[in-house]
């Protein structure tokens, strides 16, 4: 039966005729005054459709937006209708003002709150109406702020359990809420399937109650005025809009949140009544007695066949009251939140709360007009499916805007427990403390168990092995096995596994892979990885919490992106070094305990030569160092230049009586079948010694390492100094690495020649042979200041005479990347240019 109005003129009139005909789904109302008594006439039935009755009460059929006082005109409507959507009240779209709607509010009309007349507007072309929805939006909100008086809370009025009451609510209406329970309690056999089936819910609504404390304090004052708003004013013809706001003066000194949870509170208990009467008809005879006063053997029939679109319409209709009670709840509670500011509260209630609950418990007041309708009226007074499910609509909208704040709420939330999560972690990790043990439990944690797994002895531990330990964080991602960086700590990790007792030898590493997304592949290659290594590593990825990602990643705490890091830890816990790559690749053991100030120091006592260069990467370097013999390590790829260049410095160090070894370097990331043949030609020929092939890639990364560690420290101390010059052009060594990777750039020739602690004289392939080739035009000079000052200052003739000349540099993109750099032959500033480079040779 289609929502009409409540109120209807009736005259006077012997017993009267009913006209079941459907009526429209949008009707025309006059809101002429009506009598307290009111007679319906209707053209007459057949004689089985007569019934002699008492004047009925007026509020026999309930609209979902209805006015307050109406007349019906039964002239207007039409013997059949069909229902078309786009003619359905508006209160199926949410507007965040939360406005009533299809209603026109004139407040000029009004003689009390709720008691509102409304004035159907006029029809569009299209059958739509047009609203003012401007004013009575602002009206009507104006009416249920106006309610409210929870500020000005009685001390008598006492805070109720609201969560406990939400609890119960919640296990009275699951039945009601499931889809189909409806109509099975009669077919002989469906209640003892029903309950196998949903044996998990059954004990899960138990558990809930076992939850909640045997006797917590319920409102059931309120409880019983709510009711008797709610179910008795139906009767008596009062529309649902008075209905609400009369309950709102009931709640008035509650919150928002309590006030929606005690009208839900009351519509339970009353909806609960009669469904436990239903469950318990086949079996209880007490039940079955009142069942049959309440007839309630007809409506489950009816239930489950040409009543269920109005039964499933019901509870699509209760369950969205729910949600919505749930997000005012939930809103509330993050109200309350320390983390959330008083602005963020503003934007999440001020404007959307205190309307959310008005049209929740109007629709709770529809819901209870259902119900009365079902349990006491009769089926014939039941709402049209259509109008539950319009209002139902409205508060699906209305859920949904209130989830976003919630969404955006708890995003806030998490950010700022992040922020102080993060801020937390910070403290720890750059604190000293007794002991690592602290900062150790911060980064790995998971469940009180081992968090750490020993590779060598293939067994879990926890992280006590590494009490006082000076630890290695090895950070990266799951491919790592290619990586320099993993090549340098395998090799120093074999380094103290030989000598085990030295003090250099005292410290542990710790592999840590971070990945963005994990899969079952890259779990299996993680623990693929880790059969292969003789360090620790992270028993599991997930001990490595969100958080704890989150600040490796952090730009200005360790910077991890995607280049593996080294993260030094001292035996008291305190971070003192963010990425000891460089420092390890430079000086190896040497750099123990591998912190920042350790490696200030060592750079403070390094000059540019030959020993820093080479150090002792080959066995043959540090006999020659020793010997005090000139060395020249020279590269590229011009095989003719090779042969020409060796034989020009062997006659030249003939001629000078110097001992000059020469010993071939490469190029910077080598293509390894063209250096392996040019390697095997000058090991054929004898023109000098050779790398090891496994030893070049190793000289140019640490080369770069240099670059990196070098120009750190340097902008390190300018900053510190408030010197903002370039400092990178006016440092010696800084120079002579640039050079070096300048050379290590290019195919062509390239040549460094000096003595272990000495200086060196480094060119471009065509300047240094024809530097050697012209020696007899500078070899009177050796004698008086040496040779390498001689060949210097022939080099710089040299570049004045012929001032053309191509020099690249390429630096790897993470690290140091100054704004500009000075070549390293002329002194002008470099172009710059970004290169992407994939060799898979």
């Amino acid at each position: 039966m289609a929502l009409v109005p409540q109120n209807f003129n009736r005259a006077p009139a012997p017993p009267q005729n009913y006209n079941t005909a459907p009526l429209p789904a949008a009707q025309n109302y006059n809101t002429t005054p009506q009598p307290a008594a009111q007679n319906y006439n209707t053209a007459p039935q057949p004689a089985s459709q007569n019934y002699s009755t008492a004047p009925l009460p007026a509020a026999q059929k309930y609209n979902t937006a209805p006015p307050a006082a109406q007349n019906y005109n039964p002239a207007l409507a039409p013997a059949a209708q069909s229902y078309n959507p786009a003619l359905a009240p508006a209160a199926q779209n949410y507007n965040p003002a939360f406005a009533p709607a299809a209603q026109n509010y004139n407040p000029a009309t009004t003689t009390r709150r709720g008691g509102d007349s409304y004035n159907r507007p006029p029809l569009l072309r299209d059958g739509r109406r047009q609203f003012s929805a401007a004013s009575d939006d602002s009206a009507l909100t104006n009416q249920i702020l106006a309610t409210d008086r929870s500020r000005d809370r009685p001390y008598d009025v006492a805070s109720i359990p609201l969560k406990h009451i939400l609890q119960t609510v919640d296990v009275i209406l699951a039945r009601v809420t499931k889809p189909g329970i409806h109509g099975a309690f009669l077919v002989p056999g469906a209640v003892g399937a029903h309950d196998a089936l949903n044996l998990e819910q059954e004990k899960a609504l138990h558990a809930t109650l076992s939850s909640l404390p045997d006797n917590y304090d319920v409102p059931t004052g309120l409880f019983n005025a709510i009711s008797c708003e709610m179910f008795g004013k139906w009767l008596s013809g009062e529309d649902p809009n008075k209905t609400t706001m009369d309950i709102l003066d009931i709640v008035q000194h509650h919150d928002w949140d309590e006030k929606v949870v005690l009208v839900l509170g009351a519509f339970a208990v009353k909806d609960g009544e009669f469904w436990l009467v239903a469950q318990l008809y086949t079996t209880n005879p007490l039940a079955k007695a009142i069942g049959q006063l309440k007839q309630v053997q007809e409506i489950l029939e009816r239930a489950g066949t040409t009543l269920k679109p109005k039964f499933d319409s019901y509870n699509n209709l209760v369950r969205a009251i729910i949600n919505v009670t749930k997000c005012v709840v939930q809103l509330y509670d993050l109200q309350r939140d320390p983390h959330v500011t008083t602005e963020h509260e503003s934007a999440a209630t001020t404007a959307h709360i205190p309307t959310a609950v008005y049209w929740t418990i109007r629709s709770i007041v529809v819901a209870a007009s259902q119900l009365v309708g079902i349990t006491g009226m009769g089926p014939e007074y039941l709402t049209e499916a259509w109008e539950l499910s319009s209002l139902a609509h409205k508060l699906e909208n209305i859920q949904s805007h209130l989830q976003e704040n919630l969404d955006r709420l708890h995003e806030i939330i998490k950010r700022k427990k992040d922020d102080e999560a993060l801020a937390l972690i910070g403290n720890i990790l750059e604190t000293p403390h007794i002991d690592n043990t602290k900062p150790l439990r911060v980064l790995f944690y998971k469940d009180d168990l081992p968090a750490l797994y020993d590779c060598y002895n293939k067994k879990r531990v926890d992280i006590d092995v590494l009490k006082r330990k000076t630890v290695i964080l090895f950070i990266s991602d799951i491919d790592v096995v290619h990586e320099n960086e993993y090549m340098i700590v395998q090799n120093m990790y074999m380094e103290k596994r030989q000598s085990p007792t030295r003090p250099e030898s005292q410290y542990e590493v710790v592999w840590v892979p971070i990945v963005d997304t994990w899969t079952d592949a890259k779990y299996q290659q993680f623990e693929e990885l880790r059969r292969n290594m003789e360090w620790y590593t992270v028993f599991h990825p997930s001990v490595v919490s969100p958080t704890v990602i989150r600040y490796i990643r952090k730009k200005d705490k360790w910077n991890f992106q995607k280049k593996p890091l080294l993260v030094v830890m001292d035996p008291q816990g305190k971070i003192v070094h963010t990425n000891a790559v460089h420092m390890m690749c430079i000086w190896g053991s040497i750099a123990f305990p591998f912190t920042s100030s350790k490696e200030k120091l060592l750079w403070e006592d390094e000059t540019w030569r030959i020993e820093l260069l080479a150090d002792s990467i080959d066995q043959n370097l540090f006999n020659w160092i020793a010997e005090g013999k000139y060395i020249c390590l020279y590269g590229g790829e011009d095989m003719e230049w090779i042969r020409n260049f060796t034989r020009a410095a062997k006659k030249v160090a003939a001629e000078s009586g110097i001992q000059l070894e020469l010993l071939y370097v490469g190029k910077s990331k080598p293509k390894e079948k063209v250096v392996k043949n040019i390697m095997a030609n000058i090991q054929l020929e004898k023109l000098s010694n050779t790398l090891e092939w496994n030893l070049i890639w190793f000289f140019w990364v640490r080369l770069e390492s240099m670059w990196q560690s070098r120009g750190q420290q340097l902008q390190t101390e300018a900053l510190r100094s408030g010197r903002l010059t370039d400092s990178l052009k006016n440092d010696a060594v800084m120079q002579g690495i640039i050079s070096m990777l300048s050379f290590g750039s290019s195919d062509r020739g390239w040549a460094v020649i000096g003595t272990g602690t000495a200086g060196m004289s480094k060119a471009n392939g065509e300047h240094m042979f024809r530097s050697l080739n012209e020696f007899n035009l500078w070899n009177r000079r050796v004698n008086e200041i040496g040779f390498v000052p001689a060949l210097n200052e022939y080099l710089a003739g040299v570049y004045k005479q012929a001032p053309h000349h191509c020099t690249s540099l390429i630096l790897p993109a993470t690290g140091l990347m100054p704004e500009t750099v000075a070549c390293a032959e002329c002194g002008r500033l470099m172009e710059r240019f970004t290169m992407f480079r994939c060799c898979t040779d």
